[in-house]
């Protein structure tokens, strides 16, 4: 086993999760964990597919599996699945966004730039991703936007996750809006959200409760060690999503396997 490859505890949980694939006429299928483990490499370096490391197979027939699973939405039920065998921890969740900057390389999908949530900025293209994660740091999903645009616009599709609703939502000011307070309370979940500077009559939220927001901090920061995540290679909003989505699946096996 190589470093960053998937240890045997880790195969065990996340192998049955994979589709079988059936092999051609004198084009054998590949083994599932040796080609993840290939993604898992270009996805921690950050390098092109076309330099993968050639333990894995030929880059090409990982890539064309990594795809055709993006497509068929196997990385997505992946995560969907994980996240409702470990989730337990309905106490309070938090949502929150962070910029990514795009390679050069990244610009010219299908549709355009925003089409492909791509949006312009002093220091060229940015992407937005909004996530939605529990209190032990752990992904519960992901929305991409243009880095322009402002932290409400993944709110909707945040809250919309299918997970357990929490007894409290933890946010920055940048979420301090009575609509979404609002609907917060119509749900029965308690908005710990501090008020921005401009409000009339500012509603202060349990500042000591607040602290725990770093959590959502924390995840962005371990899911930004993997390379390909951290800058935005990918032309279209799928592989990029694809690829936080294996990013987060790789944290909840670390979570279960250190939890036994």
């Amino acid at each position: 086993m190589d470093r960053g490859d998937l240890s045997d505890a880790e195969w065990e949980l996340i192998g049955p999760l994979l589709p079988p694939e059936r092999g051609r006429h004198a084009r054998p299928a590949g083994d599932n964990r040796r080609y993840l483990n290939g993604m898992l490499h270009v996805l921690r370096v950050g390098c092109p597919w076309r330099d993968m490391h050639e333990r894995y197979g030929k880059w090409n027939w990982v890539y064309v599996r990594f795809r055709r699973w993006a497509e068929q939405g196997v990385w997505d039920a992946m995560l969907q699945t994980l996240v409702d065998l470990g989730l337990t921890d309905d106490w309070q969740h938090m949502i929150d966004s962070t910029t990514v900057r795009g390679h050069v390389s990244a610009v010219g999908g299908k549709g355009g730039a925003f089409a492909q949530a791509f949006g312009r900025s002093r220091g060229g293209f940015t992407c937005k991703v909004h996530a939605r994660c529990d209190n032990q740091d752990l992904p519960l999903g992901f929305y991409l936007t243009g880095g322009e645009a402002s932290d409400y616009g993944g709110v909707d599709s945040l809250m919309a996750m299918p997970v357990p609703k929490p007894a409290a939502l933890l946010a920055d000011k940048g979420y301090d809006g009575d609509r979404f307070r609002e609907n917060l309370l119509l749900h029965n979940i308690l908005p710990v959200i501090p008020p921005r500077s401009n409000r009339k009559a500012p509603e202060h939220p349990d500042y000591r409760r607040y602290r725990d927001r770093n959590c959502v901090e924390r995840m962005f920061g371990f899911l930004k060690h993997q390379r390909r995540i951290a800058t935005r290679f990918e032309k279209t909003t799928l592989s990029y999503l694809s690829f936080l989505n294996i990013a987060a699946a790789r944290l909840w096996l670390k979570h279960f396997v250190n939890a036994t």
